[in-house]
Parts: structure tokens; C-alpha cells; sequence
């Protein structure tokens, strides 16, 4: 009986071995494993947080270089402006003072006789091209009128000559009145016309334009002192109907005619 209780002891202990080293060889392993991993964990963990520094610098970087390029951009952008600005600032001085220069400007016209006479102001030359025909003989008949009436000591020098000109006195009376009028209106186109090429106002171009235009206002003139002249010297001077109807008819003509060459006149010598 002792035999086979220590045959079960025996039996019992050698059972009980394998499963004790299994158990520690298991545990030797996750103890094993748990190193690894620690391991990996350190080895990794640096680096991994080297690499996200690194990253983080890069990307600092980068937007510390994008904003300088921006920074650099805006400045140039800014001295592009400026330059701009300095450039448009000249450009509008020196368009102002043309404009002041050619305002100021003196037309050197005399205003007496068979000049220009009453040559326009620079403003009116200046907004020569916007005015009208009417407008400009308004502006021109006064003048002339001033010019008729110093002319009429010319008409009475000839008076002198009566025992010459008997058969046609009140005729010859207005020859040199007319020849006046006629000077005196192709005189005003010529230094309108002249003053408005100096200035710059009109051009070759508008040659045809202005011609037309004068000639227009030189009807008007001829017209309005026409019919001035007619009945002042039927009916205040004693001359003849039909001498007073003649004078009439003709200043418009002489106007026409002055007032046509006078303005092409300057043309003409700007082609030549």
C-alpha cells in the first residue's frame, strides 16, 4: 500500500512539471514581449517627436518665407504706385500750365485801321471751335461799326475830288467805306484764325469747318450793317434811293467775300 501511495505521489509531481515550465516559459515571453515593445517605444518615441518638430520648423519656415514674399510684393506694389502717382502728378502739371501758357498768351494784333481790329480774347479763342456763327458776329459788329465811322473821314477826302466824279459823287461817296469794311472783316478772320492755329484749337482738318463758318458770319455782318447803312444814308444823308439800295446789297456781299478769304488765308499758308 505505501507502494502505490508513492507511485501516485510520483505520478502526480511528474504531471504537475510540464504545466509549472509552460507557465514560466509564457511568462519569460510576455515579459520578453513587454521589453520589445518598451524598446521599439523608445527608440521610436524620439524620433517621431523629432520628425513632428522638424515638420512644425519647415512649416514655420514656410510661412515665415511666404509672408516675407508677400511683404515683399505689397512693398513693390506700393513703389509701383508711387511712381505712378509722381508720373500722372508731371502729367497733369505740365498739361495745367500749357493750358495757363496758352491762356495767357497775348495776341499781338493791332486795333486800329484795316488790322484785326478788335482781335477776341485768348478765352474766346480758346472756345473758338463751340461758337456759333451768330455769336461771332454779335461780337464782331460793334467793332466794325467803329471802324465804318472812322472810315467816313476817308469817304470825305474824296469829296474833294466832286468836280471829278460829278456824275457818280454819291456812288464814289462809299468806295473807300466799303474797301474799309472789306479790310477790316477779312482782318478779323485772319487773326481769329491765326490765333486759333497758334493756340492749337483747330487744325489743318478743320479747314473746311471754319472757312464755312466765317464766311456764314461774315453774311450776318454784311447784312446787319447793311441794313444800318442803307436807310441812314437815304434818309438821313439825302442819297439817292437806288445808290442807298446798291450799298445795301453789297456790304453782305463784301462781307461774304472778305470774311471767306481772310479765313482761308492762313490755311493756305500752313499748307505752304
Amino acid at each position: 500500500m505505501c507502494n502505490a501511495q508513492a507511485a501516485a505521489t510520483t505520478s502526480r509531481r511528474c504531471n504537475k512539471t510540464p504545466s509549472s515550465a509552460l507557465s514560466f516559459l509564457l511568462f519569460y515571453t510576455l515579459l520578453l514581449l513587454t521589453a520589445l515593445d518598451n524598446s521599439v517605444l523608445a527608440i521610436n518615441g524620439p524620433a517621431a517627436f523629432i520628425a513632428k518638430k522638424s515638420s512644425v520648423n519647415m512649416a514655420v519656415k514656410t510661412n515665415n518665407n511666404n509672408e516675407s514674399s508677400a511683404l515683399r510684393e505689397l512693398k513693390d506694389t506700393i513703389k509701383t504706385q508711387a511712381a505712378e502717382i509722381d508720373r500722372l502728378k508731371k502729367e497733369l502739371l505740365s498739361k495745367k500750365d500749357g493750358v495757363v501758357v496758352a491762356a495767357k498768351k497775348k495776341v499781338s494784333a493791332p486795333s486800329g485801321g484795316h488790322a484785326h481790329g478788335g482781335a477776341p480774347d485768348n478765352e474766346d479763342i480758346l472756345d473758338y471751335k463751340d461758337k456759333s456763327s451768330f455769336s461771332i458776329a454779335c461780337e464782331r459788329v460793334p467793332w466794325l461799326a467803329l471802324f465804318l465811322f472812322s472810315l467816313s473821314f476817308t469817304a470825305l477826302i474824296m469829296n474833294g475830288f466832286e468836280h471829278t466824279l460829278s456824275k457818280q459823287i454819291e456812288l464814289a461817296y462809299f468806295v473807300p467805306l466799303m474797301a474799309g469794311h472789306g479790310g477790316n472783316t477779312g482782318g478779323q478772320a485772319v487773326g481769329t484764325v491765326l490765333s486759333a492755329l497758334s493756340a492749337g484749337v483747330i487744325t489743318r482738318q478743320d479747314a473746311a469747318r471754319v472757312i464755312g463758318k466765317e464766311a456764314a458770319s461774315g453774311l450776318i455782318m454784311g447784312l446787319t450793317l447793311g441794313t444800318m447803312v442803307g436807310p441812314i444814308s437815304h434818309y438821313l444823308m439825302g442819297i439817292s434811293k437806288h445808290v442807298s439800295t446798291v450799298v445795301s446789297v453789297t456790304f453782305p456781299l463784301l462781307s461774304t467775300i472778305a470774311a471767306f478769304l481772310g479765313s482761308s488765308l492762313p490755311f493756305v499758308c500752313v499748307i505752304l
